[in-house]
């Protein structure tokens, strides 16, 4: 009964912070939820009458529960367990491919220096880049996985590229994001010894206006765990320029005043992200936060992800309600958002991933790569 009890606690506490409004679970409770640690322990000890093991569970940070509405709240809770995924019939949204691509050890730096990259000088004339690089990822995907010009610790025989599928759709409720990927043969990196697939997608609302030009190139930069001038010793997530005193070809180290960066993220300048890890046979792990002076993850994630694994082929589904509050992107009509995706594999880490050019996004109607449709 302890797995079970676990269980119910867990998706308890992901349906508070989805804010599900059929009723099922309550949705108000979701900044505070996120800004207290909650704790499962579990503990087993013998029934000297019985001879059999009676489990009990302790939950730090929240209202105390009985046994009997934990074991009630577990029943429930894993017969609605699949009900996000199942509200959209994906049968009826049509697909849009897309081919992500090895990047190597190309920097927002290097993308910005007219001697290392030719098309820097457009660039700063203000072309993005899917403006002359769509169409060539595959192409640039198998030239720069082995270049050890731009790729110091080339990975034999990884291949350049993988192709996506993206579905999007929202309810009245929620955004939902569908990829689907067959990362094809990896060899083993052994950089993630838990998770051999791992995927994401980085969002946008316009705040941040290099990444609507260069989108998940935006928060890659030179000093960067494992790129060209990073700091030995040092793990140096992803950042945006805006968070640095100064930046130079190799990045930047000091970082602004706080309140200045407080006042950034208040005013929404920051990007968010969503993952799901995934192992065959095992539920996705789901994963969100924000990028601003640094990649900071919640403690407990706002968006939910589903997977499925069938020769190869992953089907994993994002949904997110569309006004989540916590420091998330608000969803809406009428407005235009960058998308950024990208797959790690064969146990890859950090910079080792594919990637996909700026794409863009809507709701319901309008001029963009991918429309949600509403359900």
């Amino acid at each position: 009964m302890n797995t079970v009890l676990v269980i119910a606690i867990n998706w308890i506490l992901r349906a508070r912070q989805r804010g599900q409004a059929d009723g099922r679970i309550a949705a108000a409770q979701s900044t505070a939820y996120n800004t207290t640690l909650l704790r499962v322990r579990r503990s087993e000890r013998s029934d000297q009458l019985g001879g059999r093991a009676r489990a009990g569970v302790e939950i730090t940070g929240g209202q105390a529960v009985s046994s009997k509405a934990l074991i009630a709240a577990a029943c429930a809770v894993l017969a609605l367990a699949a009900a996000p995924a199942q509200a959209i019939d994906w049968g009826k949204v049509k697909g849009k491919d897309i081919t992500l691509f090895y990047p190597a050890q190309m920097s927002w730096e290097m993308v910005l220096t007219q001697a290392e990259h030719s098309g820097a000088g457009k660039f700063r004339e203000g072309k993005d880049c899917r403006g002359c690089h769509e169409g060539e990822e595959k192409a640039s995907g198998n030239l720069l996985v082995n270049d050890t010009s731009v790729e110091a610790t080339p990975i034999k025989d990884k291949p350049g590229s993988v192709v996506m599928t993206v579905k999007t759709a929202r309810d009245a409720e929620r955004l939902y994001v569908q990829v689907a990927f067959n990362p094809g043969t990896q060899p083993d990196a052994g950089m993630d010894k838990e998770f051999p697939t791992k995927v994401a997608v980085m969002i946008d609302d316009g705040k941040v206006a290099e990444a609507g030009r260069a989108g998940c190139w935006a928060a890659c930069h030179d000093n960067l765990t494992r790129m060209p001038s990073a700091a030995e010793g040092k793990e140096t997530t992803k950042y945006l320029v805006r968070s640095r005193a100064a930046v130079s070809r190799k990045g930047g180290e000091e970082l602004k005043p706080a309140a200045e960066i407080d006042k950034m993220r208040a005013d929404g300048a920051f990007l968010e992200y969503w993952q799901a890890r995934l192992k065959p046979g095992a539920p996705a792990v789901a994963a969100d936060g924000t990028v601003l002076e640094k990649r900071i993850e919640r403690m407990t994630p706002l968006v939910a992800a589903e997977a499925s694994e069938a020769g190869g082929m992953w089907t994993v589904t994002f949904s997110r309600p569309l006004n989540a509050g916590d420091l998330s992107k608000p969803f809406a009509p009428g407005k235009t958002y960058t998308v950024g995706f990208s797959v790690h594999a064969g146990h890859a880490a950090q910079r080792f991933h594919y990637v996909s050019l700026e794409k863009t996004l809507v709701l319901d109607s309008g001029k963009a790569d991918f429309v949600a449709a509403q359900q």
